[in-house]
């Protein structure tokens, strides 16, 4: 595709001038250099989701785009080969950071992904999305749950009828929960989905979604699947720590409308191959096509302020100037470039020191002989570790005999949620285990869950593991290169927007604020369009700008919220709250 150029004002020309001495994004000291026309030069620092959705969204738009990344694209969200695994011409085993989850609300994600060309595919790299039929709840000596997810909707089940008794046949069957309970929860659900957003806003932020749902007046069966698998299994929440505004917008997703209408797609969605092959390998080469520039081995350690714009950035391999700067790293290093200078123009930024991040990293463990756990993913719900797995040789088109040395033939990829409670086999949290033990922990609540009725899983079977490498063992502890953002209760005002103070410098990352409100790829996307659409109106420019989506609400329940911004207004709660 032909790249449009857009015409930008003199004054955004004049402002983008070059200082002396000070090399153009394209060009770090001893990489070939590039020359770029005045005021159109961005510096996209970091290549994850953000970065890489930042960059296609600006280059499109005819600027001239230079991704600096420090590891490797596609960030947290990238596939990893197994180091030494591959014989005979076969590629490394597949390992990943944790296994991806598209749900079929994400909007503006799978947006971009039908605008990355694949061979074969009419809507490109979104054609490697497939639906997954069901979900398991794996319960410790009990009866596990195995929950048919819809595929498609029609017509005749749009009616609101449908939706109230899915919701109900959804609460009762996945929970299990006597029915008070169940309907206890479904009015909490009620109560949020009626509520208006001020109320959102002003009361449900700043509550933990444990106190919504009351979870200390509740029984273990109601804690275990309302209180802790929305939050912590779900969505790598605490349930005692994350917002009910939050918490309650995915459940509202989730539960709120269980036919998936408006939906992009299936209710629950996963690539048909490896993260790179299926998704980000063909992301970065049509960049690559359409002229954007990628530095690797680029770590950013400053940004040079003078005159409250951004002048350059400092990388270890040199410095970078540009017209505009895009922070696109997660927020446990955009932060450490918030000096003195910085804050000076943008004290806002410091806020950001009071954001969370936890751990949720994977583990795969690959097996000579098929799996037959669930057709999607299992939760295992009393599992200490809060984990979560995926069997990917049913799923994938290539299948794992073609790689590594031959004989793998599943891969469970499990994400571990909870890294500070104490396992069952050695009594530590898996912060404090050494990589061995992980793996045993793992397999030991594993086991405790899949093989209390029958074995589906065998010690004889696994053919090896791998670890997330960015967790790496200390001597006492481990560390972890790739931490995760974790919500909190009031950090929205914590949160910065994709813009602030400084004129040039533009924020992209799942920590910015978003509608998604989430430490997602959801949210790493939406947050690049946003930071790409003020970019574009500090450059004066017509270029179209970059669509947004919002979360649906079911639309029968707007005259409900109607009521409630009266009622929020005059300090009454929810109508349907019945807390005194």
């Amino acid at each position: 595709m032909a790249q449009q150029r857009w015409p930008v004002s003199r004054r955004t020309i004049l402002r983008g001038t070059v200082a002396a001495g000070v090399l153009s994004a394209g060009a770090v000291a001893g990489a070939p250099g590039f020359a770029a026309p005045p005021g159109r030069r961005v510096a996209v620092l970091g290549g994850g989701v953000a970065g890489l959705s930042a960059a296609h969204e600006l280059v499109e738009r005819g600027f001239e785009v230079t991704v600096y990344e420090a590891r490797a694209l596609g960030g947290k969200a990238r596939s990893v080969g197994v180091p030494g695994t591959g014989r005979d011409g076969r590629p490394d085993l597949p390992g990943e950071h944790g296994f991806r989850f598209f749900p079929g609300f994400y909007q503006n994600l799978p947006d971009t992904m039908r605008r990355i060309p694949v061979p074969g595919n009419p809507d490109g790299v979104w054609n490697n999305l497939l639906t997954v039929p069901e979900a398991r709840f794996s319960r410790r000596d009990s009866d596990d749950i195995l929950l048919a997810l819809p595929d498609s909707i029609t017509a005749a089940q749009a009616t609101p009828d449908s939706i109230r008794e899915t919701l109900a046949a959804t609460i009762t069957t996945a929970g299990r929960m006597p029915p008070a309970e169940a309907m206890f929860f479904a009015n909490r659900l009620m109560v949020f989905n009626t509520s208006c957003d001020a109320r959102r806003f002003g009361q449900w932020e700043h509550t933990s979604w444990f106190d919504f749902v009351r979870g200390h007046e509740r029984s273990h069966e109601f804690r275990a699947l309302v209180s802790r698998s929305l939050t912590s299994i779900m969505v790598a929440a605490k349930e005692n720590l994350a917002s009910t505004r939050t918490i309650g917008a995915m459940g509202e997703q989730f539960l709120g409308n269980p036919l998936g209408l408006g939906n992009d797609g299936g209710l629950d969605r996963v690539l048909n191959n490896t993260t790179n092959t299926a998704w980000i390998d063909p992301w970065v080469a049509h960049l690559r096509g359409l002229g954007v520039r990628f530095q690797l081995d680029a770590r950013v350690t400053e940004l040079v302020v003078r005159d409250k714009r951004i002048q350059a950035a400092r990388v270890n391999s040199g410095t970078v100037e540009a017209d505009y700067f895009v922070v696109a790293l997660p927020v446990e290093q955009a932060r450490k470039l918030w000096s003195p200078q910085v804050l000076a123009v943008a004290p806002e930024l410091a806020a950001m020191d009071r954001l969370l991040v936890d751990w949720m990293n994977g583990i795969q463990i690959y097996f000579r002989t098929p799996l037959h756990i669930s057709r999607g993913h299992t939760a295992y719900v009393d599992s200490p570790w809060s984990l979560t797995s995926i069997s990917q040789n049913q799923l994938w088109t290539h299948k794992l005999p073609s790689f590594g040395d031959g004989s793998v033939a599943d891969c469970l990829s499990v994400d571990i949620s909870d890294w500070h409670s104490p396992g069952v086999l050695y009594g530590k949290p898996a912060l404090e285990c050494t990589h061995e033990e992980i793996f045993r922990e793992v397999w030991a609540q594993l086991s405790a869950h899949l093989n209390d009725r029958e074995q589906l899983i065998r010690p004889a079977d696994v053919h090896s593991w791998f670890l997330d490498p960015g967790i790496t063992w200390q001597g006492q502890r481990n560390a972890n290169a790739d931490p995760l953002l974790i919500n909190t209760a009031g950090s929205w005002d914590a949160r910065p927007n994709a813009h602030g103070a400084i004129e040039n410098l533009f924020l992209a990352g799942d920590y910015v604020r978003t509608d998604v409100d989430l430490a997602t790829m959801e949210g790493a996307n939406e947050s690049a369009r946003a930071a790409v659409n003020a970019l574009l109106d500090v450059a004066g420019s017509s270029a179209p700008r970059c669509r947004t989506f919002q979360l649906r609400r079911t639309p029968e329940l707007e005259p409900l919220r109607a009521v409630d911004t009266d009622r929020y207004a005059r300090g009454l709660p929810n109508m349907f709250d019945d807390r005194t």
